[in-house]
């Protein structure tokens, strides 16, 4: 998101790998994070930080990777989905009952403001999350 709208202060970092079997992932990541895995993503945190790390392994997100795209994030030079697929991994992310509530809101909001910078991006968004959009 911070590559396309301005950044909200989070304490979360959301990544998108794709790997079809994260095992040697994970075991490399248990030796520098706390590692907690989940059925489409995995959660990293360290002693004495506030940041959370969220890798998404979710098989919908691989196609993100290999299309990013070469932007700048807060200053530094990174490879980022695009505008679209975020937005994509957005609408499914608010209509998956699954989640929480307080997710979902939050995924709603992030669409609000992708279409306040990127108003072009209305067609792409189904009518159901237009009429929960505030």
């Amino acid at each position: 998101m911070n590559a396309y709208v301005e950044p909200l202060v989070s304490l979360d970092l959301g990544i998108a790998v794709a790997v079809e079997d994260p095992k040697d992932l994970i075991h490399a990541l248990r030796e520098s994070f706390r590692v907690t895995v989940h059925p489409h993503s995995i959660s990293l945190d360290q002693p004495g930080s506030d940041l959370r790390v969220q890798i998404q392994t979710d098989p919908r997100y691989a196609a993100f990777v290999q299309a990013s795209e070469r932007r700048e994030v807060l200053g530094r030079p990174m490879n980022v989905a695009r505008l679209e697929d975020v937005l994509s991994g957005k609408i499914s992310a608010a209509v998956d009952q699954e989640r929480r509530g307080s997710k979902r809101q939050k995924d709603l909001a992030d669409i609000a403001r992708i279409l306040e910078s990127y108003p072009r991006l209305r067609a792409q968004i189904p009518e159901e999350v237009l009429r929960r959009l505030v």
